[in-house]
């Protein structure tokens, strides 16, 4: 009984903080009436449900204009809501004749036809108990609302009163795809851009023609129109919606089993039909579904076989854009009302309910290699044999041939997927265990990336890298053991701060060429004749120099373009390919020791090294100005044979202002652009520019980045974008943030004058100042992978007042300030010590 009325209270306050209780009038803050309400989305609103119920909130009366129509003829209906119990009653409302005993499935005129008798006796219990009886029944489901033309084809004639119908949903999907075809033209771009980079990226590319045969329309028996009409009429009624609810807690056991002990769907494909016809309904992501019901159905649809598992995905990704939300949303309600009432304990059917709604038009996964029967060091070290390949590849996004991840459009944004209260409670480090180690028998939320925030998986990858720099010291341990070697845990590197490239360079190439594997240890950099011991900050410093002398534009190696501010590869460099691998292997080994990097590249760069191809629409940020003419020959409407004159040979200078002609087809220069073949051209041209000008460049810098990247989980949990996150940090600096997870020490608190004086002083310098600040303290001027709030930064004490100036501790984000006597004075001392920071010594 207490926890049906805790049920029946939870629902009140999320129903007063999403309808609102009825009172214009209404001065309740917490009530959705009150004028002054901010409005909730439902997601939030469950939350604030719970908490309010916490904490005993006062609740609202309902006014009498927010009750339901049929309320008041609660205390008629509730004799027949008994049904046998008060079996003469029963009989006096309705004679044996409408007791509709023999209705075995339900059609749409058929509930309308029990309904309007419902409403003409002012008692819902027979359509009740008719609702009960076949949604709690697998068969009666699977045979109800099938599409039957001869059965009931005036639909909306004979029922006037029935909502509008939505419209055409075949008209729905030739809106969107009008508005998302350069998607698809994207699809078709890159199976003839230009010749595989090597076979992996080739089985990931060359199948991408045949995306829309694999997410092509499904046919399926069900008459979902009429099923959506038929909730909309009927779950107006309260009683309607309980009798809904409890008829999906008795049927989902009985599903559960079915599929589980009788392969009901490989007999019977319509067994589907029950998945689509409930997740129809609209009411799924009300407290009681939440709590009763949709957790036993995601556990019966995770039973789905495959090939069932696949075919929901197709139908559902036909669906409209708004169907599609409220159905990720309703996923994204239970797991926040699991995660927030009770410990996170999330089966493994929410990978699968949220691959189904984010599986649209995605490219192709890479085939895996079968692994090999040779033992390795690594396995006789303890190390997981399935490590080889990587994470295990989900098994819907193999039957599917796509990958949820490698969307570049989705018709939902990922940002809409990434659930901030499961990252918020998420224990990172038993679930990468799960992730790592018992990804067969245990359910790890980094198997669906997606519902993760950039700041939760880099965490991941964190402990990754970890256990990888620990792998390859007890290696290194045991080769010393065993076969004599000198002991070397550790990647170092000695450079000298004039010939840093060289060094650098030299070093590098010897360890790619002997060990690769070595690059995956931990790293360490001395500069030769300091002091400095590497614990984080050398490393950072090493990194921020070799990148400024390898885009040094006097090299040749990367052009800058001015309006963009970003790097691109210089096509006719002549610097050899172990330059370009260098810097490829300086991004891995940013990535693998947590480093944040000053580089400027393009989003294409990153959509590169993930194993996908240039295209059309990267050049919108790459190359503006080549963009912008290719997308003004696309829309132009007059003669373009005539008026542009274009044929498909173009023209560029090579490194010394010369004009070199290049042909995008054999015999280009006599093959004129026209309406017909324009797309053709943009689609060559853009590959020419972002791919085959610049493939010598490329595949060395890829080579190098993947030496120290291969094995790791980077390209299984991480977009493109995301990648760029995690090399470059977060641009936009709240030092606001900062200032709320600094730590002190020495003496110092946040109370103290001088650590007041400080923040008013570092919030008053202009944002090039800053940015000094930044780098003088941590080592580089970019904030960390979810923001500066997630740097712990301390600030120390360091002696009482001096003409010291502050120091900084860059491997430990620490800053040591003498306790200066006035705000001028540590103003002064500050600045000069940020502008004037280089190098390295012992305190």
């Amino acid at each position: 009984m207490k926890r049906a009325a805790a049920k029946h209270l939870i629902e009140r306050y999320f129903r007063q903080l999403t309808e609102g209780c009825g009172n214009g009038a209404c001065t309740n803050e917490l009530c959705a009436s009150c004028l002054g309400f901010q409005p909730l989305d439902h997601n939030a609103a469950a939350i604030r449900a719970l908490e309010l119920y916490k904490i005993n909130t006062k609740l609202c009366d309902l006014h009498p204009s927010a009750a339901f129509p049929d309320n008041n003829s609660g205390e008629d209906t509730q004799p027949a809501l008994l049904g046998d119990c008060h079996g003469k009653m029963t009989d006096n409302l309705f004679p044996p004749r409408e007791d509709f005993r023999e209705v075995r499935y339900l059609t749409e005129e058929k509930v309308y036809e029990i309904l309007s008798i419902c409403e003409g006796k002012k008692d819902y219990s027979p359509l009740i108990r008719v609702i009960g009886r076949i949604f709690s029944s697998a068969d009666g489901l699977v045979q109800s609302f099938r599409k039957d033309e001869e059965q009931h084809p005036n639909t909306k004639e004979q029922h006037p009163n029935t909502k509008e119908q939505h419209p055409n949903t075949k008209e729905q999907r030739k809106t969107h795809q009008a508005k998302d075809e350069d998607k698809d033209e994207d699809d078709k771009e890159r199976t003839t851009a230009m010749e595989q980079e090597s076979e992996a990226s080739a089985s990931m590319e060359g199948a991408t023609g045949s995306t829309e045969n694999r997410l092509g329309p499904v046919e399926v028996s069900v008459d979902i129109e009429a099923v959506r009409r038929v909730y909309d009429r009927l779950l107006s009624n309260e009683k309607m919606e309980s009798a809904f609810l409890n008829a999906l807690v008795y049927l989902t056991p009985n599903v559960e089993l079915d599929l589980t002990y009788l392969d009901v769907y490989d007999t019977n494909p319509d067994y589907l039909n029950i998945f689509i016809i409930v997740m129809e309904n609209s009411s799924l992501h009300s407290p009681e579904y939440l709590e009763m019901a949709m957790p036993l159905f995601c556990k019966c649809m995770s039973k789905l076989p495959l090939p069932a598992l696949a075919k929901l995905t197709r139908l559902w990704s036909q669906y409209s854009v708004e169907h599609i939300r409220r159905m990720m949303e309703t996923f994204q309600q239970l797991i926040t009302y699991t995660v927030t009432c009770t410990v996170c304990s999330l089966h493994g059917s929410v990978r699968n309910v949220f691959n189904l709604a984010l599986s649209m038009s995605c490219k192709f996964n890479q085939e895996e290699e079968p692994p090999s029967s040779e033992l390795t060091l690594q396995e006789l070290l303890g190390e997981e044999r399935r490590n080889k390949n990587g994470p295990r590849v989900d098994p819907l996004e193999k039957e599917l041939g796509v990958r949820t991840l490698d969307c570049r459009r989705p018709l939902i944004p990922f940002e809409e997927f990434v659930n901030e209260p499961l990252n918020n409670v998420l224990e990172m480090d038993k679930d990468f265990t799960f992730f790592k180690v018992d990804s067969e028998s245990k359910f790890s939320f980094q198997s669906c990336p997606f519902i993760l925030n950039a700041c939760t998986k880099s965490l991941g990858l964190y402990y990754d890298n970890r256990i990888s720099m620990y792998s390859e010291r007890r290696i290194t341990a045991l080769y010393s053991l065993v076969q004599g070697q000198q002991l070397n845990p550790y990647l170092r590197l000695k450079v000298r701060r004039d010939h840093i490239i060289d060094d650098a360079l030299v070093r590098l190439e010897m360890i790619a060429m002997e060990n690769p594997a070595d690059l995956r240890k931990q790293l360490f950099v001395e500069f030769e004749g300091e002091q400095g011991v590497d614990e984080g900050g050398v490393s950072k410093e090493f990194f921020q120099l070799v990148l400024e002398e390898m885009f040094n534009p006097d090299i040749g190696m990367f052009t800058y373009d001015e309006s963009t501010k970003l790097f691109w590869f210089n096509p006719p460099s002549l610097e050899n390919e172990a330059q370009f691998t260098l810097i490829g292997i300086v991004l891995g080994l940013a990535i693998y020791n947590n480093c944040i990097l000053d580089v400027h590249f393009p989003m294409v760069v990153y959509r590169k090294l993930m194993g996908k191809k240039g295209t059309y629409l990267d050049l919108a940020d790459s190359h503006p100005v080549q963009y912008q003419s290719l997308k003004e020959l696309l829309d132009y409407e007059g003669d373009v044979e005539e008026d542009m004159m274009i044929t498909f040979q173009i023209s560029q200078t090579d490194l010394f202002g010369d004009p070199i002609t290049y042909d995008l087809k054999e015999n280009g220069d006599k093959i004129p652009v026209s309406v017909d073949n324009r797309k053709e051209f943009v689609s060559l041209y853009s590959d020419y520019i972002l791919n085959k000008s610049v493939e010598r460049q490329f595949k060395a810098f890829r080579r190098g980045f993947q030496m120290v990247t291969n094995e790791s989980p980077l390209k299984c949990l991480f977009r493109p974008e995301e990648v760029e996150l995690l090399i470059c940090g977060s641009r936009n600096l709240d030092f606001h943030a900062l200032e709320e997870t600094t730590e002190y020490d020495g003496g110092y608190n946040k109370d103290c004058r001088i650590i007041k004086d400080f923040w008013e002083t570092v919030h008053s310098f202009g944002e090039e100042d800053k940015r000094l600040f930044l780098q003088f303290t941590t080592g580089t001027d970019r904030a960390p992978v979810g923001g500066l709030g997630k740097l712990k930064m301390i600030i120390a004490k360091n002696g009482p007042d001096t003409d010291r100036l502050p120091t900084s501790h860059t491997c430990f984000n620490a800053l040591l300030l003498p306790e200066y006597d006035s705000k001028e004075k540590l103003k002064e001392r500050l600045l000069k010590a940020i502008t004037y920071a280089k190098g390295f010594g012992m305190l």
